[in-house]
């Protein structure tokens, strides 16, 4: 068995392949350790392997970790997980990224904290692109008047984009929905106004660098499953 330093370092080459293969400067696509469910030990472990940027689902889980890793001055936190109004106030303090504000609602009620915390926060759009009922998301069909209103919120900052596929689907198949948000992008104003394409997971996120994808999220490939 690999140990996690490895499957780091393997998932890094991977991204590098599929970012060369497609005439990518590889610098241009970022990981997102998803270290969901696993301990703050793990972390560490990759941390002291070079990875800095981490994603969490649950606002009282990174809360905790972020509180326990402390010393770990340079780490950055992303929330990639369905964000409740009432647990903003768990992922605020540490925090660098939201990646899945998925309504107006949300975006301010977010902005009236980062207010009062005198922040300016970074946010992405989460787009339900597949339309699937049970998955968080705006129709991409609400993005244009989403992505306007957000000029109105003086403490988030709009920088991208980001979507699930539907699970279960081959990497060929999922791509389908990654090259969907990249055009959305396009018609909303396109790289210079929104440069971050956050999509593509352990299964498929070289067919994601591929389609443009600017931040992948991968949990499984580098810490292994969940109990």
């Amino acid at each position: 068995m690999t140990s996690l330093p490895e499957r780091l370092a393997s998932v890094r080459q991977r991204m590098s392949d599929a970012a060369v293969r497609c005439g990518r400067d590889p610098r241009e696509v970022k990981l997102v350790a998803v270290s969901k469910t696993h301990p703050a030990g793990a972390i560490r472990e990759a941390y002291d392997a070079g990875q800095r940027l981490f994603g969490e689902n649950y606002a009282q889980e990174l809360r905790g970790k972020a509180e326990e890793l402390r010393d770990l001055q340079d780490i950055e936190w992303h929330f990639i997980g369905h964000l409740q109004r009432n647990k903003i106030k768990y992922v605020l303090p540490s925090v660098a990224l939201v990646e899945t504000v998925d309504s107006m609602r949300l975006a301010e009620e977010l902005d009236g904290q980062a207010r009062k915390a005198g922040r300016v926060l970074d946010c992405l759009l989460q787009v339900n692109v597949g339309q699937e009922e049970q998955k968080s998301g705006c129709e991409p069909g609400q993005a244009l008047q989403i992505v306007r209103s957000f000029e109105e919120c003086a403490n988030l900052r709009l920088r991208g984009l980001m979507t699930i596929p539907p699970f279960d689907l081959e990497a060929d198949q999922t791509r389908l929905f990654f090259a969907a948000l990249a055009r959305l992008r396009e018609s909303l104003g396109g790289a210079s106004l929104l440069p971050a394409l956050s999509m593509g997971m352990s299964h498929d996120f070289e067919a994601a660098i591929e389609e443009g994808a600017t931040l992948v999220r991968v949990g499984t490939a580098i810490f292994g499953g969940r109990d």
